[in-house]
């Protein structure tokens, strides 16, 4: 769908960051919001009705597959709450726990961690043959060419106007999900019907933008914008899928010392990864609340994201039941948490000033009817 800033509704924006299993609470936060959109719009209401762009990084961009993958009548496929289904399921066949490295001489020397054909398996069982033109709505997926060292962005509307870019929704979420070390790298060719083709090598869309709000606001296909883009008009719900508390973690005095080895494994957790995708994470935040904050519309941009993971929650790749059942228990807790914003001096998610008593529950309600009101408008318009 092209969104027209003449008319008088807004855009709306869905973005998912990367985070492996931890993709089970924005799944649960999701499924929450359907059930909302239900509540007001009736049983068919599907989370894909109501925004323009769904974008998705890694574990996100399984979500953004999820929701928006159609049936035989071009109507999502799936409903929210299948996605938490998906993670019990195939999660510990993606990441078997007995295979997962608990030191660093666990870790393979000449292949990844995990073998991959579990994702493949699973990409292609839910995303079907479904290209990225297809999708019942516009879709946007971070990748990276690790033979270019560059990201690709493949959209649905980018692939609706180049051939050539219209990848299958299987092979764009295999290659968004293949963590460097963990998961090998995706290599597939796209075709015209002129024979030529265009080959892709790609890794996890982590290193290019693991929060990919950015990207997805960026993205938004429309007709023609001669002036720069009116935040007011932009309605944007940002999901994450967790980040360790606070804490002091590397010195440099620690690191100092470290080799290959440290960077990739140390207590329980790998510091170089943990880093670029921390990193890119936060400061995309930063950007959005500032770019909100500017057009005086700091209540269009909700972004949930638990602060404080501790113990096995904070791995990205540990798919046991416990576990999973931890992390929807943290989604469900985080529900009833006050809504927080990004602070513009310390940078840190902090609780909004006056809206202390607003639980994430509460906006995610308010959020639903302006996304019931919105659609309706788009509808009759």
């Amino acid at each position: 769908m092209a969104t027209d800033f003449s008319a008088d509704r807004m855009a709306t924006v869905l973005s998912i960051d990367g985070g492996g299993i931890r993709g089970l609470i924005p799944g649960t936060i999701l499924a929450f919001l359907e059930t909302e959109l239900q509540r007001l719009d009736g049983p068919d209401a599907r989370i894909a009705d109501y925004f323009d762009v769904v974008a998705g990084t890694s574990t996100g961009g399984l979500i953004s597959g999820i929701l928006t993958t159609p049936n035989d009548e071009n109507r999502p496929k799936f409903a929210a709450k299948e996605i938490n289904e998906f993670y019990y399921h195939w999660g510990p066949k993606i990441f078997p726990p007995g295979e997962r490295p608990t030191s660093i001489k666990d870790f393979p020397l000449c292949h990844p961690v995990y073998n991959g054909m579990p994702l493949r398996e699973a990409a292609h069982l839910y995303l079907r043959h479904i290209t990225m033109s297809e999708t019942v709505t516009n879709v946007v997926i971070p990748t990276f060419d690790i033979e270019l060292l560059e990201p690709v962005i493949f959209s649905t509307h980018h692939a609706k106007l180049d051939v050539l870019s219209n990848a299958k929704l299987a092979d764009v979420f295999v290659s968004t999900a293949s963590a460097p070390i963990y998961l090998p790298a995706h290599h597939f060719k796209t075709h015209d019907a002129r024979g030529d083709t265009r080959p892709f090598n790609l890794v996890d869309g982590g290193l290019a933008a693991d929060n990919p709000t950015l990207v997805a606001i960026d993205s938004i296909p429309r007709k023609e914008v001669p002036e720069p883009l009116d935040y007011k008009k932009l309605l944007v719900l940002s999901l994450g899928c967790g980040k360790p508390k606070f804490e002091p973690k590397y010195s440099a005095e620690l690191v100092d010392h470290w080799g290959y080895p440290e960077w990739i494994y140390y207590k329980k957790s790998s510091p170089l990864l943990e880093s670029l995708f921390a990193g890119s994470v936060d400061m995309v935040d930063f950007h959005v609340t500032a770019r909100f904050k500017s057009f005086l519309s700091e209540k269009n941009y909700l972004r949930i994201q638990e602060t404080d993971l501790t113990g096995d929650a904070v791995h990205f790749d540990l798919a046991t039941k416990e576990n999973m059942d931890n992390l929807v228990n943290i989604a469900n807790n985080l529900l009833d948490k006050p809504v927080s914003r990004v602070h513009s001096v310390t940078r840190r998610f902090e609780k909004v000033e006056g809206e202390a008593t607003i639980t994430n529950k509460d906006a995610l309600v308010n959020l639903a009817q302006r996304l019931s009101d919105n659609r309706k408008h788009r509808l009759r318009s």
